[in-house]
């Protein structure tokens, strides 16, 4: 791995970013005005720049939420989100009808086109799993309690991350959901970063990709599984991890992953 001061440093030599957005552009309450700063970069150098998020929620309902936290449309030409990639599936009913929705009301659009088949935790052919109900957002015991008796169906996973920070407010996404379920024994169908069907959906095998992102789990893993290149940004959701940036093999070891390289944070 190499610490890269700026991207321009290595832009010449791939064609396509494929780049985290909470974490990298933003931390969920502001933009991180330097890393939009490289992607007007990129653009101008024509590169091609995919937004690739485990957002729970449609591609649409992500654009419409970096307009609020004003990003420039000229920006969100390329998002793809496991949101959307989950709800392509539920159209097709590709793991039965009938499902119970675990998260909050916010995510609600990724089943709207099937809001029929909403049902009840006990009558379900599945638990469609977003993130943590907004009264239960830190009692994990919870769900374990939630979710004992449920282990014969399966549950859908939309956002792969355990945590996210949201400002300096740590907070538990739908993996950790997913996670204690596994414990209880059940089956869980991911959605997102790490696996590589969402990467398929973002670029094809003859372009020159580089990853950028803050989860080793999720954006670096997904790069490894694909064998692209990758940014590690280190000033994301493993910071308290790691004091100084001799620690990072250590971290990257921890994690079973690889990155090329790494910044603090996206700059140009």
């Amino acid at each position: 791995m190499k610490k890269l001061n700026h991207l321009a440093e290595v832009y010449k030599d791939y064609d396509t970013y494929v780049i985290d957005l909470w974490g990298v552009i933003h931390n969920g309450i502001r933009l991180n005005i330097k890393a939009i700063e490289a992607v007007d970069k990129l653009i101008q150098n024509k590169k091609k720049v995919v937004f690739l998020s485990n957002a729970p929620r449609p591609r649409e309902e992500v654009k419409k939420f970096l307009k609020e936290l004003n990003m420039k449309d000229r920006y969100l030409q390329n998002i793809m989100t496991s949101g959307e990639a989950a709800m392509l599936a539920l159209d097709k009913e590709s793991h039965g009808k009938f499902f119970y929705h675990l998260g909050p009301e916010r995510d609600n659009a990724v089943f709207y086109r099937i809001k029929k088949n909403k049902t009840s935790l006990e009558k379900c052919s599945f638990i469609l799993c977003t993130g943590l109900l907004n009264n239960q957002e830190d009692n994990l015991d919870y769900y374990k309690n939630l979710l004992k008796d449920h282990t014969s169906k399966k549950l859908i996973c939309t956002n792969p991350d355990l945590t996210v920070h949201r400002g300096n407010v740590e907070e538990y996404c739908a993996g950790s959901v997913a996670k204690i379920f596994e414990s209880l024994g059940g089956e869980v169908i991911y959605f997102g970063k790490p696996y590589k069907e969402i990467y398929k959906m973002c670029f094809s095998e003859k372009e020159r990709v580089v990853a950028i992102g803050d989860n080793l789990n999720t954006d670096i893993k997904g790069a490894n599984n694909m064998k692209i290149d990758s940014i590690f940004i280190s000033n994301g959701v493993h910071r308290s991890e790691f004091t100084k940036e001799n620690e990072l093999n250590k971290l990257s070891d921890k994690y079973k992953v690889k990155f090329n390289y790494y910044q603090s944070e996206l700059v140009w």
